[in-house]
């Protein structure tokens, strides 16, 4: 059942993630539900479907692929600290290059903040989180959730950047080489960055606190 289970959920994980934005589903439920609600709705479903996924990767049976070393529990410690000041300058700002970004139709190239280095840094962030948490989970259900994830938001660059340079064409390339041009330490120059790098420690810590509530584990040492 455990194997089931995850096998279930892992499914139910991809089909969530990948219907919702086929051409003919999306406009549809944007249509009724509003460009913000779609997005809202989309993180919430795909936010419920990943702690399904993660606690039936907990639940499945356990196949030891390397021995755990107590130097494992701090790799994501360590990680999670970008992780979680990515997901701050990320989270409610404009980004046309990728999905999630919010009021894409202010996005100024000239102070393109945290798109200066990654046209997706959602994805940046789950690529790093994912590979963070495979070395101190080195069993057969938690490598292949983990691993898959890695995977997935590396590739999802990509598949992401062919659908948008369609969609926008011209403007696709425009956009691209004025952001280019920009300093990389550009990022710091946008409004609230104080408030944005207070928002990751509370993020950081708020995880570290929720995460045995949530997975039945304390991420500490």
């Amino acid at each position: 059942m455990g194997w089931l289970e995850f096998v279930t959920a892992y499914a139910v994980f991809f089909l969530s993630h990948s219907i919702p934005v086929r051409p003919p589903v999306r406009p549809w439920l944007q249509t009724r539900l509003g460009q913000r609600g779609f997005t809202l709705a989309y993180s919430a479903l795909s936010l419920a479907v990943l702690a399904w996924l993660v606690g039936a990767a907990g639940r499945a049976p356990h196949v030891p692929l390397w021995v755990w070393a107590p130097w494992q529990a701090h790799v994501p410690l360590v990680v999670m600290g970008p992780v979680c000041l990515i997901l701050a300058f990320t989270i409610a700002r404009p980004n046309p290059f990728s999905f999630g970004g919010a009021w894409n139709d202010r996005f100024d190239p000239i102070r393109p903040g945290i798109v200066r280095w990654s046209r997706h840094p959602l994805l940046l962030a789950l690529a790093l989180w994912a590979a963070a948490h495979v070395v101190p989970n080195g069993d057969l259900a938690h490598v292949i959730l983990f691993g898959t994830f890695a995977v997935f938001a590396m590739v999802g660059g990509r598949l992401i950047d062919r659908r948008k340079r369609r969609e926008m064409g011209t403007e696709w390339l425009r956009l691209g080489v004025a952001v280019a041009n920009v300093p990389l330490l550009s990022w710091f120059a946008t409004g609230g960055t104080l408030v944005r790098l207070l928002a990751s420690i509370f993020l950081y810590a708020t995880l570290v606190w929720l995460h045995p509530i949530l997975f039945g584990v304390s991420p500490l040492p």
